[in-house]
């Protein structure tokens, strides 16, 4: 909320807009002036006066209140979709509410460097380019090129989750033509107009040349395409076996062993690798198509539907599913890569000790098998909770983990974990409480019934 101004000028509480135009007429002026002014101040500001003192203030609580009482189709709140954050509560961390020289009464224009472009105030795409890598000349034409800001759709959707004018390859091909020679040239006469550019390039900027994303396989980083494709037959692609597993199993014999002998067997594993995994690049260790986390929801439909809730678990639903699953088949139930509370303490427990691996920038949790982005703890705030001998989460002396019998130590008196308390992927309230629950002693009650009958 907006404090209330003192006006330096003592005012009626009636005074009318023309009597603030005579000092405020800058807010009149300018190559793009909001429509409200034409209503007059009084349509977003309140005179109040008070004794001798006259503060201004706006007619609602916060700016956003009272910019979606005329733009209700920019509010957050009933959009579907990726909304651009600043666009769900701050207006005016973009847009002058008076007036600008430039279009949309942006505080910045959309192109430029790092001290004119307003995209840059919060992103830093194409500004730090390593000395071999490679940045899209298309951010000198400015970020309004290819996106839209304001652009919401159905989640999960190219265009819609980055703002895009159109999705991959409509766009690149507005301004690449797939008849150029050189670009045929540079993709080994391999077929690519209805490919998705952005799995294999950065559109924005790489440590690599041709911005190639920060990922890529091995055969196709080397350029050594006929490992895998023959030449292509009527502008389509033909593979040198008969299917893409069959290419894939041939390097990945072990992923093969795995899916066939796991314990617990994911059906999703045992087709086409390519359902998942894209065979160029891609954003993520493994090239997991579309992304590490829609891969799944392709499938997994009852996980889509918990994403509509509010609170999300970061690996859930941001890192990707497989940072607790084991995707191509494991031991224990429900591919989980550790059981009880032994999985959450992992990245919450006091010994959590990631692995840095210094040739690829990234840590490393489970033994290795899981990569996450250098920054992941500090950048998502893990938390890392107290706990010693089983004990100390959510107040010092609480169980985490099964309360065995003491008459009986090989017996368990209460079964507990993580779990218990916690759901795993999404709720309505913060905390992840189960049954959506809000993070109260109401809640504690469910189990600690005899604190109800002690208190009385």
């Amino acid at each position: 909320m907006l404090p209330a101004a003192v006006h330096p000028v003592p005012l009626e509480k009636n005074t009318d807009s023309a009597k603030c135009i005579e000092c405020h007429e800058d807010k009149a002026k300018g190559k793009d002036v909001h429509s409200a002014i034409a209503t007059g101040c009084t349509s977003c500001h309140e005179i109040r006066v008070n004794k001798d003192v006259t503060r201004v203030k706006l007619i609602t609580t916060t700016p956003q209140a009272l910019c979606i009482t005329c733009h209700a189709n920019m509010d957050a709140a009933s959009l579907h979709g990726t909304v651009h954050p600043p666009a769900v509560r701050d207006c005016v961390k973009c847009h002058d509410p008076h007036q600008s020289d430039n279009k949309y009464q942006l505080l910045k224009p959309t192109s430029g460097d790092k001290a004119q472009n307003l995209c840059l105030t919060c992103h830093t795409q194409g500004l730090n380019v390593p000395e071999k890598g490679s940045r899209h000349p298309a951010l000198d034409m400015g970020c309004e090129t290819c996106h839209v800001t304001h652009k919401v759709g159905e989640k999960g959707k190219q265009e819609f989750d980055y703002h895009l004018t159109k999705s991959s390859p409509a766009l690149c091909l507005d301004c690449h033509d797939a008849t150029s020679a050189d670009l045929i040239k540079a993709h080994q006469g391999q077929p690519f107009a209805t490919a998705n550019c952005v799995q294999c390039h950065n559109p924005h900027q790489s440590a690599q040349p041709k911005l190639m994303q920060t990922y890529t396989h091995p055969p196709f980083a080397g350029g050594q395409c006929d490992t895998c494709h023959a030449a292509p037959k009527d502008g389509k692609v033909v593979l040198t076996q008969a299917d893409a597993k069959a290419i894939c199993v041939t390097c990945h014999s072990e992923q093969a062993e795995k899916i066939e002998k796991a314990k617990v067997q994911h059906p999703g594993a045992q087709g086409d690798c390519t359902t998942c995994h894209n065979p160029h690049a891609g954003k993520t260790p493994g090239f997991i198509q579309p992304d590490p986390v829609n891969a799944c929801l392709t499938c997994h439909a009852d996980l889509a539907e918990l994403q509509q809730k509010s609170v999300h678990h970061q690996p859930a639903f941001a890192q990707g599913c497989a940072t607790c699953h084991q995707p191509h088949g494991g031991d224990s139930p429900k591919l989980l890569r550790a059981q009880g509370s032994a999985l959450c303490l992992e990245c919450h427990g006091p010994d959590s000790k990631p692995q840095k691996l210094e040739a690829e920038n990234v840590l490393t949790i489970f033994n290795g098998q899981v990569k996450l982005p250098q920054d992941y703890y500090k950048k998502n705030r893990v938390v890392i909770i107290p706990v010693k001998y089983g004990v100390g989460h959510p107040v010092m002396g609480h169980p985490v983990q099964d309360v065995m019998d003491p008459s009986d130590a090989t017996k368990v008196k209460t079964q507990i974990n993580c779990m218990t308390c916690h759901q795993p992927h999404a709720s309505a309230q913060p905390g992840l409480l189960v049954n959506d629950q809000v993070n109260n002693m109401a809640f504690c009650d469910t189990c600690h019934k005899n604190r109800l009958a002690m208190s009385k």
